[in-house]
């Protein structure tokens, strides 16, 4: 991307990407949804069925557990950001191959730049090994925070992994309170002294 990014720019680039093999299967591309000024970013892995028709991220089961975490948690809609590693469906909801999340990091790098989150949940293992730490598991890392470049990160689970084993939804709901935890920590630390 270059030094003009705009939006408008890179939904165009995003939209008429045929960086991997991803692009033949999709039936539209999906960037993101929420504010794209928000403090707070949430990245996941990948669109499934019914993000790929709506062009919108975690718009499924595994959206809709995500959304009722963070209401719970009295989040506002304008808090926040929901992206994807990759933004083209994998076949069948396979887990991206390294090559195609390689193909899309320039499209999650540049919403990084016009978003300038202070806070990153990497949700799941791709997001952590792309994002994070290459190698290390979600099950050790996550809830541990790490500071690259100014941006503080946290990974945990993916919500679709709390629709198959719910005994990881107390963790997910402390990872998310921790997270809001922060950007509270983070907002007081940017006040002004009187």
């Amino acid at each position: 991307m270059d030094n003009g990014l705009t939006w408008e720019k890179l939904e165009r680039a995003v939209a008429g990407c045929r960086n991997c093999p991803l692009c033949r299967g999709r039936l539209q591309t999906v960037l993101g949804r929420g504010s794209r000024t928000a403090s707070l970013m949430f990245v996941g892995e990948g669109p499934g069925r019914q993000e790929d028709e709506q062009g919108l991220p975690f718009v499924g089961a595994a959206g809709r557990l995500l959304d009722l975490a963070l209401e719970s948690l009295s989040f506002d809609r304008n808090d926040y950001y929901i992206a994807n590693v990759v933004k083209c469906r994998p076949p069948a909801n396979r887990t991206p191959e390294p090559s195609e999340a390689e193909a899309c990091l320039g499209f999650l790098r540049a919403q990084f730049s016009l978003i300038r989150p202070s806070v990153i949940v990497c949700l799941g293992s791709v997001a952590h090994t792309n994002l994070v730490a290459p190698g290390e598991g979600i099950t050790k890392a996550r809830g541990k925070w790490v500071q690259k470049k100014g941006v503080w990160f946290m990974s945990t689970f993916h919500p679709a992994a709390l629709l198959r084993d719910e005994s990881k939804k107390i963790l997910f709901w402390q990872d998310l309170k921790a997270a809001k935890e922060k950007l509270l920590e983070l907002k007081k630390e940017m006040k002004p002294a009187l």
